[in-house]
């Protein structure tokens, strides 16, 4: 037998923890190499972890809601076969407390009857216990530790500091150590909201979902801190609409992908922030950061109702073959919930088509800490007077909105205004003959 450490692995070079979210196998299932073990969440993607072992799992050394640091263990797998046992430590933790865990795997051979923490009202993780019993701290003591885990729970730094200066604190009878907690919960209810009660009986509550929480939390935290402002213009893109009624069977025929308006959209947006670099920035404090890289976040409705962004990287030096396959790809992604957190990192500008549910033109937030967002209208067949060298006259024209909102702070209107102007040059400009 040999025992497997299961690691939070690599997901991007700018992603170092991760949340627990959920935990599809219990201590004691058996696992196929490649099958899913847990699911995580960053601050914007959930994923799955596989297990890279077939065999037994033994133990979690997290629970649900716990924050892992990439490269930490958090279950071990007992596999078939095999005569090397993994060590069940953490590369990076200091050898002080390699030394508590070694005494703790010999309590747990020495301890015929181990201290029971089914009493404690607190959530303990096994690693947590098994400290616990190694050092003797009992339930009472247990429940002093003021916990700097989500939601107040004691984490494995927590019990090993108290431990550290356990000998320098004075010895505290238990049943004060006990009453300690209840008057502290007493005074919680201060900081706690209530979930609400239907007056009727007749109405649904129900909590958001943890990606619903994000996003609200982003979208008010934006709104307080960039001033918007927004500029809206008209744009003729009857040309575009041809063009691709024209072109989209023989594009997906040879390329293998459907010919949608937003890779054509992203093209003129990325054509743009090359001629304005001064929307193409990010704020930090009193500082402004301009991006050398043009990295478009691309706004994407999930099945479930919420929201992502996942980012078209360099996307001005993509053609529109480059672009439509980019498009599409980020988009299917997102829908089966494929994305890797790389995948919405990055972002230096963001594009949303509320055009898609029928938005004539809309308002949209700005994703921080970038300071534009373009907001795509729905194309509608409009009457429109049409200027020729023998005249106007009225004609039927293919025409949308673009709203462009922007950071008051760092982008006047002068840039604001041109920005989107040129973007409606850029489409009204399109020509009809080009090839894809």
């Amino acid at each position: 037998m040999a025992r497997f450490e299961l690691k939070l692995p690599k997901m991007g070079e700018s992603v170092a923890e991760a949340t627990i979210t959920n935990w599809l196998k219990q201590v004691g299932d058996k696992i196929e190499a490649d099958e899913a073990v847990l699911e995580i969440a960053t601050d914007k993607v959930d994923s799955e972890v596989p297990s890279e072992v077939s065999g037994v799992l033994i133990e979690q050394l997290f629970g649900k809601d716990d924050l892992v640091q990439v490269g930490q263990t958090i279950a071990i797998i007992e596999t078939e076969g095999g005569d090397t046992v993994t060590a069940i430590k953490e590369t990076f933790v200091p050898a002080e407390v390699e030394a508590i865990e070694k005494t703790v795997e010999a309590a747990k051979e020495s301890v015929a009857v181990p201290t029971d923490f089914s009493d404690s009202e607190k959530f303990l993780s096994p690693l947590v216990k098994n400290i616990a019993a190694a050092e003797g701290v009992t339930v009472a003591e247990l429940a002093s530790i003021s916990g700097t885990g989500k939601e107040g729970r004691v984490t494995k730094n927590d019990i090993l500091e108290y431990v550290k200066n356990r000998g320098n604190k004075a010895v505290v009878a238990p049943a004060k150590t006990v009453e300690a907690p209840k008057a502290v919960e007493a005074s919680a209810p201060v900081a706690q909201k209530a979930a609400p009660v239907s007056i009727s009986g007749g109405d649904e509550i129900i909590e958001m979902d943890r990606m619903r929480k994000l996003i609200s939390g982003y979208m008010v935290a934006s709104v307080q801190t960039s001033a918007h402002v927004q500029s809206f213009i008209e744009v003729d893109v009857t040309n575009i609409v041809k063009w691709r009624e024209k072109n989209k069977n023989a594009f997906e025929k040879r390329e293998g992908e459907k010919l949608t308006y937003t890779p054509i959209f992203m093209e003129a947006v990325a054509k743009a922030l090359k001629d304005f670099p001064g929307m193409n920035i990010s704020v930090d404090g009193d500082f402004i950061i301009k991006k050398k890289n043009i990295n478009l976040g691309m706004a994407a409705a999930l099945p479930n109702g919420n929201l992502i962004v996942p980012v078209i990287k360099n996307a001005d030096q993509l053609n529109l073959v480059g672009m439509a396959k980019a498009v599409n790809d980020l988009g299917n992604r997102a829908k089966m919930g494929k994305l890797k957190p790389d995948d919405t990192q990055g972002g230096t500008y963001t594009v949303t088509n509320v055009g898609t549910f029928g938005s004539v033109f809309g308002t949209p937030i700005i994703n921080q800490p970038q300071v534009g967002i373009l907001a795509l209208g729905a194309i509608r067949k409009m009457p429109a007077v049409i200027e020729t060298p023998e005249g106007d006259f009225i004609g039927i024209r293919q025409k949308m909105f673009l709203s462009h909102s922007y950071d008051h702070r760092v982008v006047d209107g002068a840039l604001g205004g041109s920005f989107v102007k040129r973007v409606a040059d850029y489409l009204e400009a399109f020509d009809i003959d080009r090839d894809f």
